[in-house]
């Protein structure tokens, strides 16, 4: 196989890989009875990480245009997770937060996924890990270079 070939192979084993794994996450949801999309939970993992963000902040951080992730934020506010409250400093900005009940799912998910990880974890040594993300990484510095 030439180097262009091999390049092309290993591109679509990682977006098998992004797909299995989207996969197992919506599984992991599904038999912990949390009633979230893929797409909820990347909003959601933002804002675990840091509340109080805009929507353009969130659209950008999740790779979802305006209108997804309006879709997106309403259906969490319908699941009272999420509170949209005006910017006090743009008035025509509003910014995301966990409601407390968004909290306790929060944690709950969060937890789940640290059961996955641990998993993972176990089945794969470090050294091995550390290869991947130093591969993946050189990847992403050629994908920005192209």
């Amino acid at each position: 196989m030439t180097d262009s070939e091999l390049a092309h192979e290993l591109n679509l084993l990682i977006l098998k890989t992004r797909m299995t794994f989207r996969q197992t996450i919506q599984r992991l949801l599904k038999k912990n009875n949390v009633d979230m999309t893929f797409e909820m939970l990347q909003v959601m993992h933002c804002l675990w990480k840091e509340q109080g963000v805009s929507q353009q902040t969130l659209a950008e951080k999740t790779a979802k245009d305006k209108a997804c992730l309006t879709n997106l934020i309403n259906n969490l506010e319908k699941k009272e997770w999420v509170v949209r409250r005006e910017d006090t400093n743009d008035r025509r900005n509003k910014l995301i937060f966990l409601t407390p009940e968004g909290e306790k799912v929060a944690e709950k998910i969060k937890s789940l996924l640290k059961d996955m990880y641990t998993q993972i974890g176990n089945q794969m040594n470090t050294r091995h890990m550390e290869a991947c993300m130093k591969h993946l990484n050189k990847l992403n510095e050629i994908f920005d270079q192209i």
